[in-house]
């Protein structure tokens, strides 16, 4: 029976060996793609100033942080609910002075107070890859095939991803469509809801045709390029065709010029990744601004439990494991291990083991089979 005191709040779980073996091999997969397109991996903290931690992005929460107060400074504290902040403030700070573009990857647990009804999960692995000193289309094309790369790396197949243009609102509000600061916030928010009636009401009839600009790249693009927009989403159109054409038939591509959901902080591109067998999004990514620095940057997240939704059946396939006996010849069994093997060594001289779950026995200087 389970001691009460031994549950676990709600929204955390231990992560126990085969489930641990799969999450060290796909971040192992995911940082060695990201290294290998010359990414130099970062290590930030798990706690900084709630202030520094909101301060580098827009639309980040707070209130969705696990807050605290130092004893040594008495200044509030918050464990990270996102590790890209915190790349930014390294870019801005320790690493200002360093050649851009900068490149930089990392990977780590972040935490959040409360997790929403999507994902119940309140402590996550997020890796990911940060250019920082560029949202060019030339940028956004290199992040999104890393992306990409990472995913395929840890056996993600089937990869999908869907384009958005998180600031369309309010460039088509200043000069091509008109709105006022009062009405935007309405307008993106039927937007967001795909409501055609809702976005009539709030005076959004000009941005109708947005919501039907959506769905395969192609044809998605050529709704979008038909809208009398004065010339003001060329740029735009343009960047997102070389973006389609750098991945090629890589993964499928879709759009959605109007989605915001996860993209609050990201300027005029974002993605979504999504995979085979994942239930949900297996990350987001796009182009933004480092607040303070007023820095450009493209970047992109990857978190570890859809991935491993994505890859299925995890189990693992058995090792060959060795048990080393009392008194066993100490040079022979590091020589195994030098050559792959995994061994499990005698305490008592009593153990079982198989049961133990080796599948053979050291025999003086020979692997025997169980």
């Amino acid at each position: 029976m389970t001691n009460q005191d031994d549950l676990l709040p709600v929204g955390l779980e231990d992560a126990l060996p085969a489930r641990s073996r799969a999450i060290v091999q796909a971040m192992r997969a995911v940082l060695d793609s990201m290294d290998s397109h010359g990414y130099d991996r970062v290590r930030p903290p798990l706690v900084e100033f709630e202030k520094s931690l909101a301060g580098r992005m827009e639309g980040v929460a707070t209130r969705r942080m696990v807050r605290f107060t130092d004893p040594d400074s008495l200044r509030t504290l918050a464990l990270r609910s996102d590790m890209t902040v915190q790349v930014g403030r390294i870019a801005a700070t320790s690493l200002a002075e360093a050649p851009r573009p900068l490149r930089l990857c990392y990977a780590g647990d972040i935490a959040l107070l409360k997790a929403d009804q999507l994902d119940p999960a309140r402590q996550r692995l997020q890796m990911g890859a940060e250019l920082v000193g560029s949202d060019s289309v030339a940028a956004a094309s290199e992040i999104v095939n890393v992306a990409i790369d990472a995913l395929e790396a840890a056996g993600v197949a089937n990869i999908s991803l869907d384009f958005t243009l998180p600031d369309l609102v309010d460039t088509l509000a200043e000069k091509a469509l008109p709105l006022d600061a009062g009405r935007r916030e309405a307008v993106r928010r039927e937007l967001d809801t795909k409501d055609a009636g809702g976005l009539s009401a709030v005076g959004g009839e000009a941005y109708l045709p947005l919501l039907y600009a959506t769905g395969p790249l192609p044809d998605a693009i050529e709704k979008l390029a038909v809208i009398d927009a004065g010339g003001v989403l060329a740029s735009r159109i343009a960047g997102l065709r070389k973006i389609a054409a750098s991945v090629g038939d890589r993964a499928r591509l879709t759009l959605d010029p109007t989605e915001r959901h996860g993209f609050e902080y990201q300027s005029w591109f974002g993605f979504t990744l999504y995979g085979e067998g994942a239930r949900g999004a297996l990350g987001r990514g796009g182009t933004y601004v480092i607040k303070g620095s007023d820095e450009e940057a493209t970047g992109f997240s990857l978190y570890i439990d859809p991935l491993l939704d994505a890859l299925g059946d995890q189990t693992p396939v058995p090792r060959k494991t060795l048990f080393l006996p009392l008194g066993h010849d100490r040079n022979v069994a590091a020589r195994l291990r030098a050559i792959g093997w995994r061994t499990v060594a005698a305490l008592t001289g009593g153990e079982d083991a198989a049961a133990l779950g080796c599948t053979h026995r050291l025999d003086g200087t020979e692997a025997v089979a169980l």
